[in-house]
């Protein structure tokens, strides 16, 4: 229920229910949505209430978002959610049966989420991986060339929205040659303009019909020396160049690698051309800052997120047990437990 005072931002929140504070935040400001951490999951029934107590902060049952990559980053733990290799080892593992893993994967991962009243995932990652690829995105990343990338990405996409869950393509328009962890700092990546377009931004053009995608921190200097996510001309080549027709979301502006307070980094990122300011860290104050830094959608804006939040969908019913033997079939190994 997208109005033009439906707010530019998703949001987290601190805990296992919602404070006082936080629901009136919420019910004022109206963000187009929020997202979920391990500090936020406990049960089932306690996941299953937070995401009604947030959807009825905002009156309309808007997107609930959560990183459930598999490996290393997975935010739902047994009993809620399977337990997967990281993508790069259970992709290498299943060789040219790769897709088919990807796509089975993420389609237990799309039921995992529907069964808890998530629907939005913040993945594939489509980052193409490198030698020099820093420890905290490596092995999330699912090959290391290009033609091994994009059909694999695209099975994980299709296996969410199979699901009826929309995937988050990250991070555009590629992180895969940053050599320091963006959480803590910026990274430079210093290829040419020539390579990062014949690598790493047509990992982006081959997905550019995902229904959102999430901006990286990082300055390619061939480019501007702003981050990605601030660079109103790396804005203009994701939308140009790459061809991202969908709703693009900052990753964490709490995140340490970008100038600023976060209100600033709010603000800057709506000039530059991203649609919504992803803010994670529960802060209350952090979160009004954000909240009057980054004001409501654009009608651009919200026209891209009526269209991706209209793929969403119930999922058909799946016997989650024949798909983890499907999936152990195309390993070599044992891919989860």
């Amino acid at each position: 229920m997208l109005s033009d005072q439906t707010g530019a931002c998703i949001l987290g929140c601190a805990g296992l229910t919602l404070t006082i504070d936080e629901k009136s935040l919420f019910t004022q400001s109206q963000p187009l949505g929020f997202i979920l951490f391990g500090r936020n999951i406990a049960t089932a029934p306690q996941v299953q209430a937070l995401c009604a107590e947030l959807r009825a902060s905002v009156g309309w049952h808007a997107p609930i978002l959560i990183d459930q990559e598999g490996g290393r980053v997975q935010r739902l733990l047994p009993p809620l959610g399977r337990v997967f290799l990281p993508p790069l080892e259970h992709c290498r593992r299943a060789g040219q049966q790769a897709a088919q893993a990807m796509y089975l994967r993420f389609r237990i991962i799309a039921a995992e989420l529907q069964a808890l009243g998530l629907d939005v995932n913040c993945a594939p990652v489509a980052d193409i991986a490198q030698p020099e690829t820093h420890p905290f995105l490596r092995n999330r990343c699912y090959g290391d060339t290009l033609d091994r990338v994009v059909p694999l990405a695209r099975a994980a996409a299709n296996g969410l929205l199979a699901g009826g869950v929309l995937p988050v393509l990250k991070h555009m328009p590629g992180h895969g040659r940053a050599q320091v962890d963006s959480h803590l700092d910026l990274p430079n990546v210093a290829a040419s303009a020539a390579t990062l377009q014949a690598q790493d931004f047509a990992a982006f053009a081959g997905l550019k019909d995902v229904p959102m995608a999430m901006t990286a921190h990082v300055v390619y200097d061939a480019f501007d020396l702003q981050p990605a996510t601030i660079s109103a001309p790396m804005l203009k080549i994701m939308r140009q160049e790459i061809g991202f027709s969908g709703l693009i979301m900052t990753d964490d502006i709490s995140m340490q690698a970008l100038p600023a307070d976060v209100a600033t980094r709010a603000a800057l990122a709506i000039v530059a051309g991203c649609d919504v300011v992803l803010h994670c860290n529960g802060q209350i104050d952090e979160m009004r800052a954000v909240v009057a830094a980054s004001g409501p959608l654009t009608a651009a804006a919200r026209r891209r997120a009526e269209l991706a939040l209209a793929q969403r969908h119930p999922g058909d019913m799946v016997d989650i047990s024949a798909l983890e033997a499907q999936i152990l079939r195309l390993t070599t190994g044992r891919a989860h437990d």
